[in-house]
């Protein structure tokens, strides 16, 4: 059965995570958020107050970054910037992973790392960003395994600022990797309805994207890069 307008946007996490982005833009987020009906906005962690106070006593979330762009940070700042983040009124946690000691085939360090991020986190659900363009297969998988013992709540593709986005294949192989309950966020590139809902066909139940109103009016976006 098709999604209705309103089923589609409440998958959406409304993003601007542009350095060059300014107080007028993240304003105008949150009401687009609001009028859409998105699932939450995703915002830089020096936005999260701004974003709470402009969606209070809406049923939109707020949604922060910690570790972003590149997921290099020590564990202790991952773990910090977590606590710092929800104590600024988060509901949701986009953490990147350590794309590098995953690859190096250090998965005690990158488990140890996503515990500590969900322990901090308490209850708000947390979201791990792959960065599925820069891992092979066996990658995807074995992060996929780290992330679910980790206690996360989501799997997702990209951060939008590296060499790929979400694709209908990294979607399907995230979904078979964790299962048919676990969360699969798809992110970066989604700029129309068509891909957002091959995205969601192949097993997405959430989408980063900063083309949302176009995505739930069924307009095409023309953009320079990122969300």
């Amino acid at each position: 059965m098709p999604l209705t307008p309103a089923e589609l946007a409440a998958l959406i996490d409304h993003t601007l995570l542009r350095p060059d982005a300014v107080t007028a833009d993240y304003q105008r987020l949150c009401a687009e958020a609001r009028q859409f009906g998105f699932h939450s906005v995703c915002v830089p962690g020096s936005r999260v107050v701004q974003a709470a106070h402009w969606l209070e006593d809406s049923p939109v979330k707020v949604a922060a970054v910690v570790g972003f762009p590149h997921g290099v940070a020590d564990s202790d700042a991952k773990r910090f910037e977590t606590e710092s983040v929800i104590d600024l009124g988060a509901q949701e946690i986009d953490v990147v992973l350590n794309v590098g000691r995953l690859k190096e085939g250090d998965d005690k360090y990158v488990l140890r790392e996503l515990r500590d991020v969900v322990e901090s986190a308490d209850s708000v659900p947390v979201k791990v960003i792959l960065e599925c363009a820069l891992l092979t297969e066996e990658e995807k998988r074995r992060a996929c395994s780290l992330v679910v013992e980790s206690g996360a709540r989501f799997v997702k593709t990209s951060t939008g600022y590296s060499s790929g986005g979400a694709t209908v294949e990294d979607v399907a192989l995230l979904r078979s990797c964790v299962g048919p309950k676990f969360g699969v966020k798809a992110s970066g590139g989604i700029r129309d309805r068509a891909t957002a809902l091959a995205l969601i066909a192949a097993g997405a139940t959430r989408l980063g994207t900063s083309s949302g109103p176009a995505i739930v009016r069924a307009e095409a976006v023309q953009t320079n890069g990122g969300y």
